[in-house]
């Protein structure tokens, strides 16, 4: 439905949407009095906008939109509504140039006003910065650049205040512009409303809050309620960390990393490389379950805090970190009427009001734990809540004096020794064989560790399903496949009673086995056009591959560590850039060798990425030992064995001897092996011989289509880059384009920042472009997000060669003093000339004081200094062309 109100106007336009806050309730609730108000609001913003000069060209269910020649009559026009309205109604401005097509408007802008408006509340006027910055004599309140549903970049948006209108609203509806792992719950969280005040308030005011209590009271919940109310006063997100699944305290930090996407940094342990990527963000970070690591996380948590002054943490546990600000917030068990509501909420039929004054018993004899009322209401199917009270009565005894262990773990063990005892013999022993799993599991991984014989998987997923639904498994359809965890107090004490029932070997060994027989196949889907799915899988299993891995190597079971770590590494390396799989690989060296193992050489080659986390020495040292295992053994040489070494020689500056090693390579394994060919190439393009790098490179690319595997085509893609010494033809810059797309949408986060960089050089010819700082900006953030620091030097260092053709020369000669080094030089040719001709231009005084500065800086300050420099180059590349 379209009504004109005035002349529709063209060109730049500012469009005014507007939408009633929760209309469907109210449809539902009064439909006539809705239907009435909604006469009433229709009237009001008709009047506001034709008083205003407006052009109202669309009803939208319960809301508008106007359009307006003069940004000062939009804004006015909305004012004059707001006053007016009785409903609460939510309004969004944005201006730009519109199509005007059979009374109706077509362009971006629209949805930008559309997305603006859907970001507020009833009662809010959110204007974007494209009208705010046209707008004099109005008073706005500047709430920052926001990140908005389908658009790319982040909108700055203002609040419209003024007489006769609401100033205070909730947090903005927009999506966080950090790569946060908070998820909204998908349960209503009862009897809580002031502790997530109170603790919200204590983390505005410390650093570090802590909150602890019995196991089950609810501590995660209200961890992940009080993140979620936070979250917009974090603008590079809110960081979950599930530390259940972590047995291994030495392991906090890798897991952390896992998460954050960090990899250890040159001369620095895990922990200093996840502090020193931490340093200047401003980030909520939620430890989850510390109590059974509670000194190694309170070590990771103390050198993030004293690294960055930016950061605030969240931690759940037992028992306090013990470290300086930190406020332990004890979380209480629930009062008795919201114990009683929590416990109907969660019933699976309704309750009668017989039942009441037994349920209000229950809660009392629970103690009000949510975990313990959660597992007594599943029950409720089958039992009245009186023949729940009275078993209750007589299975669940209180010790007024206990030990500290039993005091944190006796009300809780009751509830859930209760409930395990309710479960028929083959659910019991399913769900004792699941504890074994770390982060969760799936239905094959539960047949395998379940110990039936004659069991199919469809007897194993109907166990599965009623473990569910008796609140004593969890399941996450939210990736569009089931997966399986537990409560970890229920995965604890199912771990007890899988050691009392003398399974506990049994179910771990099944478990490692069945990781280690997943190479083949999950090496075959990351050898498809699935790879995607390849490295998806490993960050979902990777808690798991590390449990299964250190249980198999504790035991002195090479077969089965060498079989995980052999495919872990890659993944975890191209994927999502952890490392991790490379100690593993390093431990497995010295029991290896003593047995002369298969898989030896394998080993020597994945421990040679080392090299990345600054270990070069022992890296080659490594490649050494490999290649003479290798020349002696009958099996072929493992995959990536050519791209894992030529790493280390490349770190060492020696690209030739990368170059040899393929040439030898080609000539053992025959000339069409397109993985060796496309490592010669970039060895060959490194080295400088970029005519012999083209002619290596003929006929590659179209090998490697056949392969059918993502990684090989864009890696071959990404050497053919590396050719070129200029700017390549319109067909190889869109055939580079065609690789970054295809590394990004099949995971590989290594190749995509390859690719990126090469394509920031290409599109910098002739002249520098938009496009070219835009890459650089992707590679930048993924190196510098991830903790990559070495890798930085290189899209810096063409950053820096940029700027100085763009004579922004003190800002290069700043960035070239801080990228300047032999692994940049090498892979940046450029590099050299840039210092060169800054040399020129500035004199050698100024140029060293600049590079000193440059090279002083933190990363994270160079990090800043390269986005400020590259929204400046784009300003003025953007006014040049004006």
């Amino acid at each position: 439905m379209r009504v004109a109100a005035g002349v529709a106007p063209t060109g730049v336009v500012t469009f005014l949407f507007t939408d009633v806050e929760g209309s469907t309730r109210r449809w539902e609730a009064d439909a006539d009095a809705m239907r009435a108000a909604l006469a009433a609001h229709d009237q009001v913003l008709r009047q506001a906008i034709e008083a205003h000069q407006g052009f109202l060209f669309k009803h939208t269910g319960d809301g508008v939109c106007a359009a307006f020649a003069s940004p000062r009559s939009a804004v006015d026009a909305a004012v004059a509504a707001q006053r007016g309205l009785g409903l609460p109604v939510r309004m969004g401005l944005a201006t730009g140039e519109a199509e005007l097509r059979d009374g109706d408007y077509f362009g971006t802008v629209l949805n930008r006003a559309a997305r603006v408006m859907a970001a507020g509340h009833g009662g809010q006027i959110l204007v974007a910065d494209s009208t705010a910055g046209l707008l004099s004599g109005v008073e706005l309140v500047n709430l920052g650049p926001r990140r908005l549903r389908d658009l790319t970049n982040p909108i700055a948006i203002f609040q419209l205040t003024g007489p006769g209108l609401r100033t205070e609203f909730p947090p903005l509806r927009t999506i966080d512009s950090s790569h946060g792992n908070l998820r909204p719950s998908v349960t209503r969280l009862i009897g809580r409303d002031d502790e997530v005040g109170d603790v919200a308030s204590a983390l505005r005011s410390h650093r570090l809050v802590t909150l602890a209590g019995v196991g089950g009271v609810g501590k995660t919940r209200l961890a992940l309620e009080v993140a979620t109310v936070l979250a917009d006063e974090f603008p590079d997100g809110v960081w979950v960390f599930e530390l259940a699944s972590v047995a291994d305290p030495a392991a906090v930090p890798d897991a952390v990393a896992a998460v954050l996407g960090i990899t250890q940094q040159p001369g620095m342990t895990m922990s200093e490389s996840i502090a020193a990527a931490l340093e200047g963000r401003v980030r909520l970070l939620v430890f989850d379950n510390c109590e059974h690591v509670v000194d190694a996380a309170a070590d990771l948590i103390d050198l993030v805090l004293a690294g960055s002054a930016t950061v605030k943490i969240l931690s759940t546990s037992r028992e306090g970190l013990g470290l300086a600000d930190e406020r332990l917030w004890r979380v209480p068990s629930l009062e008795v009427v919201s114990a009683i509501e929590l416990f109907a909420d969660r019933a699976v039929r309704a309750l009668s009001a017989a039942e009441s004054t037994a349920v209000e018993e229950i809660c009392r004899r629970l103690d009000g734990i949510p975990l313990a009322i959660e597992l007594a209401a599943s029950r409720m199917e089958s039992m009245t809540a009186t023949e729940m009270r009275d078993r209750l009565d007589h299975r669940f005894q209180l010790l007024v004096r206990s030990r500290r262990g039993l005091e944190r773990h006796q009300t809780l063990r009751q509830a859930v020794s209760w409930s395990y005892d309710l479960l028929a013999e083959p659910e019991k022993v399913l769900l004792e064989r699941c504890s074994v799993f770390a982060g969760g599991f799936d239905v094959p991984s539960a047949c395998a560790v379940s110990g039936f014989e004659d069991a199919d998987e469809f007897t194993i997923l109907d166990l599965l399903d009623s473990l569910v639904r008796k609140s004593l498994l969890v399941a996450d359809r939210s990736t569009g496949k089931t997966r399986f965890s537990m409560l970890e107090t229920i995965r604890q004490f199912a771990e007890e009673k899988l050691v009392e029932r003398g399974d506990a070997a049994e179910a771990s060994s099944a478990h490692a086995r069945y990781f280690a027989d997943r190479e083949t196949d999950i090496l075959a889907l990351w050898d498809s056009p699935r790879q995607r799915e390849a490295y998806d899988w490993f960050a979902t299993e990777l808690a798991n591959l590390r449990t299964a891995f250190r249980w198999a190597a504790d035991r002195g079971d090479l077969d089965v560590a060498a079989s995980i770590t052999t495919y872990a590494w890659l993944l975890g390396f191209f994927g999502v850039q952890n490392l991790e799989p490379v100690s593993w690989a390093e431990e497995l060296i010295e029991p290896a060798l003593a047995i002369g193992h298969p898989r030896l050489g394998s080993l020597y080659v994945d421990a040679s990425l080392c090299w990345l986390t600054g270990r070069v020495d022992q890296a080659l040292g490594y490649i050494d030992s490999g290649q003479t295992v290798l020349a002696n053994s009958p099996h072929a040489p493992p995959y990536g064995l050519e791209g894992g070494l030529g790493g280390a020689y490349m770190a060492i500056g020696q690209p030739e001897r990368w170059a040899e090693l393929c040439r030898t390579q080609l000539e053992r394994r025959g000339d069409n092996h397109v993985g060796i060919r496309t490592c010669r190439v970039f060895a060959l393009a490194f080295a400088g011989l970029l005519a012999e790098a083209r002619a290596a490179a003929d006929g590659l690319i179209e090998a490697t289509v056949a392969s059918n595997n993502p990684y090989m085509h864009t890696f071959a893609i990404a050497a053919y880059a590396y050719c070129l010494s200029s700017a390549g033809s319109e067909r190889d810059l869109a055939l580079c384009r065609q690789g970054l797309a295809l590394a990004q949408d099949s995971g590989n986060r290594y190749i995509e920042a390859i690719l990126a960089t090469a394509l920031a050089r290409l599109d910098s010819q002739p002249v520098v472009t938009v496009a070219a700082l835009d890459h650089l900006r992707l590679v930048i953030q993924s190196w510098h997000d991830s903790g990559n620091f070495g890798n930085l030097v290189g899209p810096l260092a063409t950053l820096g060669a940029l700027l100085d053709r763009l004579g922004r020369f003190e800002a290069a000669a700043t960035i070239a003093g801080f990228a300047c080094d032999p692994v940049s030089l090498a892979s940046v040719p450029e590099l050299a000339l840039t210092i060169t001709h800054l040399r020129e231009m500035l004199g050698d005084q100024a140029y060293e004081s600049f590079a000193r500065n440059g090279k002083a800086m933190i990363t994270a300050a160079i990090v800043a200094y390269a986005y400020d420099q590259i929204d400046q180059a784009h300003a003025q590349l953007e006014a040049v062309s004006k």
